[in-house]
């Protein structure tokens, strides 16, 4: 745990129960500070005054006590209105923060040279977060990984010189973190994603840029120039005479960080150098997982480390579980568990990454569907929908090979079987549903588990080494 120590002797409302916001409370009474917890779920509130906290609604609460309110990621902030705790604190001139923004602020106090490296992006940050936190861990580092990925920040060992946190930061944490100062910031991308929370595209791009554009002196701003909203982002810190390090995975870059023929390339001042190879890591493949690794390795580069322990740091990645996951293998078909790809952004790199796919999708539809996907079509023997999507993706293939499976466990035992009688040399059973999967499982980690499940009990499925 880290002692939140800043608000000492202070009161502080903490809004939002869950996992960080149970947390935050710890940590701020660990640092000395009164807390008064709230949540809008009764079950979150028991919980918390189990713990020991006093509970409190906010609503009829004096404000005029609180030196702040601790608001936890998932509470809107802004848009489509901001939460009446939002309000409340308003009204009364109470800061509204993030528990991320509490471990700056404990950073700064005690550890400010201590290496905080912070990843955002629409897609991509838990991949890049977990290869990195692997490389510092090869490389040595005691690392700390959470945030916005498994463990709650203030739930790790707190800042000191020779460990590193690696630090996923969603949209929403970093609206919630007024004084965000990594030493490595990372953004891989922007699309359009969270549109309901930011308001416009515009806004969402803006909150992003402040991961990097907030980076502190000395440090160094990683950001892939694939797309528009970054290119610019990338300039304007260029203007502000920011460390950037541009990353690109579709054109060489006269200056930065690029990917070609599976290496990753360094060019400076007209020299060109290979950093590391990906070719062979089945845990990096694919467009999407050659930008995550190069980003990767600019941060290890930032930090110092070598590049026989980056080489060494990408071959042995594991891959993160539910992210183009390597389930098994039986004969001459790969199983792939890439139930993360709940929208058709994501599925696209896991299509773009195999050749002959039997390809298992549906669930609950996101607006547009699947068909941006039509240029991966030709890649798909057969499709296997299931889930409410089902009927809108059948129409959406037309004339490619498809059935309607409805189940998980339907789709499973028939994509086996018909990838197994294919004869193809390196046939592929991928989950990527381009859905949600609330319609059938409560998130996406549990769909991909069952998927996994299925696999692992089909005969003579045998782990990928």
């Amino acid at each position: 745990m880290i002692p939140v120590t800043s608000f000492a002797g202070k009161t502080v409302a903490v809004f939002g129960l869950g996992g960080s916001g149970l947390a935050s409370c710890h940590a701020l009474r660990a640092g000395g500070a009164e807390v008064i917890a709230a949540d809008d779920n009764a079950e979150n509130v028991t919980k918390a005054a189990q713990a020991g906290f006093i509970t409190a609604d906010l609503r009829n609460a004096s404000w005029d006590n609180f030196a702040a309110l601790v608001l936890a990621p998932g509470v809107p902030l802004t848009h489509p209105v901001p939460h009446w705790s939002v309000l409340k604190a308003r009204e009364a001139g109470v800061e509204v923060i993030g528990d991320i923004e509490l471990f700056c602020r404990e950073r700064r106090r005690h550890a400010p040279n201590a290496p905080f490296v912070a990843i955002t992006g629409t897609n991509g940050k838990s991949t890049t977060t977990a290869l990195i936190a692997h490389l510092t861990r090869v490389a040595g580092y005691d690392t700390q990984m959470g945030g916005n990925i498994g463990t709650a920040i203030l739930s790790l060992e707190p800042p000191r010189t020779g460990r590193v946190h690696v630090i996923e930061m969603s949209s929403y944490q970093i609206d919630l973190t007024p004084s965000l100062d990594p030493s490595v910031g990372i953004l891989l991308n922007v699309s359009e994603d969270h549109i309901d929370r930011h308001g416009t595209i515009e806004h969402y791009a803006e909150v992003k840029e402040r991961l990097v554009a907030n980076v502190q002196a000395g440090g160094t701003s990683i950001v892939g120039v694939d797309d528009g909203w970054c290119r610019d982002i990338a300039d304007r810190l260029d203007r502000a005479g920011k460390n950037v390090v541009r990353i690109s995975v579709k054109n060489p870059l006269a200056s930065g960080i690029h990917v070609e023929h599976g290496s990753i390339v360094r060019t400076a001042g007209g020299a060109r150098s290979e950093i590391a190879k990906l070719g062979g890591i089945g845990s990096l493949r694919g467009l999407h997982n050659a930008q995550n690794a190069a980003c990767a390795a600019a941060a290890a580069l930032a930090m110092g480390i070598g590049q026989d322990v980056l080489q060494n740091g990408l071959r042995s990645f594991p891959g993160l579980a539910h992210r183009m996951e390597q389930v098994g293998r039986r004969g001459n078909v790969l199983f792939v568990n890439d139930s993360k790809g709940t929208n058709a952004d994501a599925t696209a790199h896991a299509l773009s990454s195999f050749a002959d796919i039997f390809w298992i999708a549906g669930g609950k539809p996101k607006a547009g569907g699947i068909a941006s996907l039509a240029g991966f079509f030709p890649r798909i023997r057969k499709a296997y929908l299931i889930g409410e999507a089902a009927q809108e993706f059948s129409g959406t293939l037309g004339s490619v090979a498809h059935e309607i499976s409805q189940t998980l466990d339907v789709a499973v035992a028939h994509a086996a079987r018909d990838a197994e009688a294919s004869g193809l040399a390196d046939a592929v059973v991928l989950l990527s549903p381009a859905c949600a999967s609330f319609d059938q499982y409560r998130n996406f980690e549990i769909r991909g588990t069952r998927f996994r499940e299925l696999v692992q009990a089909l005969p003579g499925v045998k782990p990928v080494v």
